[in-house]
């Protein structure tokens, strides 16, 4: 979500330089955003510190909302701090997510939202140049020295507009360690000995960083698509990029299974010859002049995170293909936050950036990238171009948090076992960390990050888990504990127009690189 569309949801911000308070409290008051204020939320800010080695030097804001819990004080389970990933995903409307819980289960808790550091209604937000993910941009497979040399320049052209448009200071503590620090703020704020936790996608490093550093402030804590520690972030990325490809086929076969609706061939591989020769010939002559492979690529690749947008997806490329309307196509890329969205790419980079130093070589980025695209065409080089101003970030990186999840008493973790941003072996290493952990598979499921969303066999482990503490009993080995059939794949209408509140209506997905 752009910082444009959470801007409103706030009282006004205090000084971004107030120097703190003893204890820092939240100024409650309240919201303007119109799903939060139909929630009855609360919404403030909190007061921490830039750089926690200087607790009494400069302060930064962080935006917080809070929809209090429904039961009677006696039956209060305390705080739900939520996170929806990215990193630079905002946070605020997580608060309003308490009653998909089923049987009432959410109805203990405060729920609270927050955009960490740099992100949307926080103070300052990030923003280096919101005109990079325009349209026009050069295709992303760089078949030629010019397109590489050109992406080259973009992307160092960005890291040099992140130092000229942001505060040194700022973008030297945007490390995952500084969220986790700003969670612990908070807790303290909120006056809480103890934290329940419910993150998704980079939520879930958040809470494996923030249970390694603070395991006794822990109290239940939900991680749905789980990120593996062991690749933050280079390697995680190229993992990403084979399980992307590999949903994109599953979806294009999916596509075939309904070509009496869709029109687009009747196997996967005619779908797929059909996808490539758009792409090709829109690198030689964009669709309405602004819709070419990029644009196209950007868009499908919401097939490989959501099988809830499949239809969608199918509606749009059917009528993309066999009617050429491409105007839906820009609909679509630009209500997924493809064009514009400055604030959430600056906060992603200079949280990934930072918390670990790159490969300093484009040489191994290039061969890296090379041998990643002969088993995954699409996405590989979309997403190195996405992360290459890391090549030339001004902030010094530091050294990711060994995570050990051995002092957290109680962790419910949730994956599809195909989901690709945050591929299934992750979930598979953090369960071997956290011994006080459950892990809920659902075998050949391709989504990622959406629970709850009506799979009744998770959802109401969910909510036995936040009613009662209760987990599934752990196997031995590593593997999961409990198996849950996914969501059925989702049975196609004739095809309409795709319009931008269709593309906005299903708010429930969260935010972000690695979470949609």
């Amino acid at each position: 979500m752009a910082a444009a569309a959470v801007a409103s949801a706030l009282v006004a911000a205090p000084a971004a330089t107030a120097a703190p308070a003893a204890l820092a409290t939240i100024a409650w008051g309240p919201c303007t955003n119109p799903t939060l204020v139909a929630a009855g939320a609360e919404c403030g800010y909190l007061a921490v510190p830039l750089d926690y080695r200087k607790p009494a030097g400069e302060q930064v804001q962080l935006a917080v909302s809070r929809v209090k819990h429904k039961v009677p004080d006696a039956q209060y389970q305390g705080v739900m701090l939520t996170n929806p990933g990215g990193p630079g995903g905002s946070g605020l409307l997580l608060a309003t997510r308490g009653p998909r819980v089923p049987n009432h289960a959410g109805d203990a808790y405060d729920w609270v939202g927050f955009d960490p550091r740099g992100v949307g209604s926080s103070k300052p937000a990030l923003s280096c140049d919101p005109n990079y993910m325009d349209y026009n941009r050069p295709q992303y497979v760089p078949f030629t020295p010019q397109l590489e040399r050109t992406w080259l320049d973009r992307s160092k052209g960005y890291a040099e507009a992140c130092a000229k448009n942001n505060s040194r200071a700022l973008l030297e503590n945007m490390k995952t360690t500084d969220t986790v620090k700003d969670m612990d703020s908070i807790r303290k704020a909120l006056g809480r000995q103890q934290l329940n936790f419910y993150g998704y996608s980079y939520g879930t490093y958040l809470g494996q960083v923030y249970g390694t550093l603070f395991p006794q402030n822990v109290r239940r804590m939900v991680l749905d698509s789980t990120v593996d520690p062991r690749g933050v972030w280079y390697g995680d990325n190229l993992d990403q990029d084979v399980a992307f490809d590999k949903n994109i086929l599953i979806w294009f076969g999916w596509v075939a299974q309904h070509d009496d609706v869709y029109h687009l061939g009747k196997t996967q591989a005619a779908v797929r010859r059909v996808v490539n020769e758009q792409l090709l010939k829109a690198s030689f002559n964009p669709a309405g002049g602004v819709i070419g492979p990029d644009e196209i690529l950007d868009v499908i690749q919401q097939a490989s995170y959501y099988q809830l947008r499949w239809t969608l997806l199918g509606d749009a490329l059917s009528r993309f293909v066999n009617k050429g309307d491409w105007q839906n196509w820009k609909t679509l890329f630009e209500a997924f936050g493809g064009r514009g969205d400055d604030n959430g790419y600056a906060v992603y980079l200079a949280v990934q950036c930072t918390d670990v130093q790159w490969p300093q070589s484009w040489h191994q980025w290039k061969r890296d990238n090379w041998q990643t695209f002969a088993k995954a065409p699409y996405f590989t080089w979309q997403n190195a171009w996405f992360n290459a101003p890391c090549l030339y970030w001004p902030a010094k990186a530091g050294k990711p948090t060994k995570v050990d999840g051995r002092g957290v008493p109680s962790v419910l973790m949730i994956d599809e076992t195909l989901d690709a941003a945050t591929p299934y072996e992750g979930s598979l290493e953090v369960r071997s960390r956290f011994p006080g952990a459950s892990l809920i598979a659902e075998p050949g499921g391709t989504s990622h990050a959406i629970t709850p969303r009506g799979n009744a066999c998770v959802d109401n482990k969910i909510a036995d888990y936040l009613a009662t503490g209760a987990l599934p009993a752990r196997k031995p080995g590593r593997t999961a504990d409990v198996e849950c059939a996914p969501l059925p794949q989702p049975t196609p209408s004739t095809p309409s127009a795709p319009t931008a509140a269709a593309a906005r209506a299903d708010s429930g997905l969260v935010a972000g690189r690695f979470a949609g």
